[in-house]
């Protein structure tokens, strides 16, 4: 009944904020920048060499925060694919917009800011991956992979000439065709009259990790460093880090390893493959029976970590692509152009492959901007931010009314070097999917980016009380819970009142199993 009386108040408010901006349409339209917002999936800020140039240089992304500015602490508000998207469309943690888990539909009748930029006069349009399931509202033009989609040959679908979704497919690599229909559409779709927004999303670098031909050989020669915490036994936390399924160890499959199948090539795209593969699969083959645990180990790592990279340089070169188009067809100057990602996620950190926890390799995610005239070039922020206020920052910067219902904030004010005052100083994080992939706890937490608090309520289907408190000045890595010891008590005594403060302002449900509840709802219907 609460998400019933939320959706409908939604819908109300977004037909009333529709017609606020309606009346400003054509007084300004030509003036209003354009905005390109680039998402990934599963990157990380360790595999982005304005972060950290130890494992991978990525000149195209570079290049947005050289010329824009660094967002050093953003963070999701859920980590774990769809449930962000659903965030960025509606400006609302999980428990409000409906989307908690990826088993979840999203309802696209709710309101979105894509619908808000449409009805004010924006040209809208997404490219990629949606992973919402529904068909998306509130875009002129789509053009989406089926579900996460492959990395090779995808099946897209798109509106048909009788408006309704059909799909087609294509051959070639995924992380390419996102970047030439993208293109397609800024330079042979779009009215130049009007103002855009496109979303412009790839699948890469999810699992399973499969390089583009031209990079199937790159970092070869090259041994990528080893994570400190790759070694990770997870004594000193609760029993939630130890039961996960994501280790290096013992749970990338032989189709991550790339040491069988194929994912969706043709014969040609297959005969490529297995001349790369091939000989580096023989030799360790060759090699294994005379490997410790720890050399297995070591190979797998750097199987898996630079395949990952490999997906991350496609990726790249694409946003080069576009970046260039702007600049060749004279747009740069009048488009903020923004990049992000769904979640981190672990390049072996704590021996993982994967995301979900509120641990900081996962909460983080990239963020870089950039908007001529307005963010300072080179410049850099470390307030928190965070996906949610994404949908907040686009409607500000098209001059249309921010509704009262969304929960995040504009980011404009922070672009020009302005923080408000008011700014948050500690964030909420609520994680719902379990029982599922990976078995990582239901939990939830707070953090102010110097302690974090984490209560982990339901494992493989049974309710437990386990708290995690880490001071992240002094333990980085997240390796020692002092939850409980006097030292820290004034901390935790903080973080517990700021965490029942912010499920208050939030409106959380003292049903915290809001995934379970739905699929229940669902089930009796």
């Amino acid at each position: 009944m609460i998400q019933m009386l939320h959706s409908t108040r939604s819908m109300i408010a977004a037909t009333v904020y529709a017609a606020i901006a309606m009346l400003s349409v054509h007084a300004f339209a030509a003036d209003r920048p354009n905005i390109v917002f680039i998402f990934t999936d599963d990157h990380c800020q360790q595999a982005l060499s304005a972060y950290d140039p130890s494992r991978v240089s990525t000149p195209n992304m570079d290049r947005i925060a050289r010329e824009g500015m660094r967002f050093d602490r953003c963070y999701v508000t859920n980590a774990i694919c769809g449930p962000s998207r659903a965030v960025i469309q509606t400006g609302k943690y999980s428990h409000l917009n409906g989307f908690a888990t990826n088993r979840d539909r999203f309802n696209g009748d709710q309101q979105t800011f894509p619908k808000l930029l449409q009805a004010a006069g924006y040209q809208t349009a997404i490219v990629g991956k949606w992973h919402l399931v529904s068909t998306p509202q509130g875009y002129d033009y789509y053009d989406i992979l089926q579900g996460q989609g492959p990395y090779y040959n995808p099946p897209m679908i798109t509106a048909g000439e009788d408006g309704k979704p059909v799909t087609r497919r294509h051959t070639g690599y995924t992380t390419e065709i996102i970047t030439e229909k993208t293109l397609s559409w800024l330079k042979e779709k779009r009215d130049p009259n009007k103002p855009f927004m496109v979303m412009y999303q790839h699948k890469a670098p999810h699992r399973d990790w499969r390089p583009a031909p031209k990079y199937l050989h790159w970092l070869d020669d090259v041994t990528v460093p080893e994570p400190e915490t790759l070694w990770d036994n997870y004594d000193g936390r609760t029993q939630s880090a130890g039961r996960q399924s994501m280790t290096i160890k013992e749970h990338l499959t032989p189709r991550d390893l790339k040491l069988a199948g194929y994912g969706n090539m043709n014969d040609e795209q297959k005969k490529v493959w297995d001349a790369a593969y091939g000989p580096k699969n023989e030799a360790f083959e060759k090699a294994k029976p005379d490997m410790t645990e720890k050399e297995i180990i070591q190979w797998k790592y750097q199987r898996y970590v630079k395949d990952y990279l490999r997906c991350v340089k496609s990726v790249d070169d694409g946003i080069g692509e576009v970046l260039d188009y702007l600049d060749e067809a004279g747009l740069a100057d009048n488009t903020v152009v923004m990049y992000s990602s769904d979640q981190g996620w672990y390049l072996g950190e704590h021996g993982w492959f994967d995301k979900r926890w509120m641990y900081e390799e996962s909460l983080k995610t990239p963020l870089l901007a950039r908007w001529p005239g307005t963010i300072a070039p080179g410049s850099t922020n470390n307030d928190i931010v965070s996906n949610l206020d994404f949908a907040e920052t686009f409607l500000d910067i098209a001059g249309v009314p921010i509704p009262g219902d969304m929960q995040g904030r504009s980011l404009v004010p922070i672009f020009k070097g302005n923080t408000p005052n008011d700014w948050r100083q500690v964030f909420y994080y609520h994680y719902y999917e379990n029982p599922g992939a990976h078995n990582v706890a239901r939990h939830f937490g707070v953090t102010d980016g110097k302690h974090k608090l984490i209560h982990y309520y339901a494992l493989e289907g049974k309710a437990i009380n386990d708290w995690e408190l880490f001071d992240l000045a002094s333990d980085p890595n997240e390796l020692q819970n002092v939850y409980g010891s006097s030292e820290h008590m004034s901390q935790q005594k903080r973080l517990a009142d700021e965490l029942e403060r912010l499920r208050k302002q939030f409106a959380v449900p003292e049903d915290t199993d809001l995934g379970a509840r739905q699929r229940n709802q669902r089930n009796k219907k």
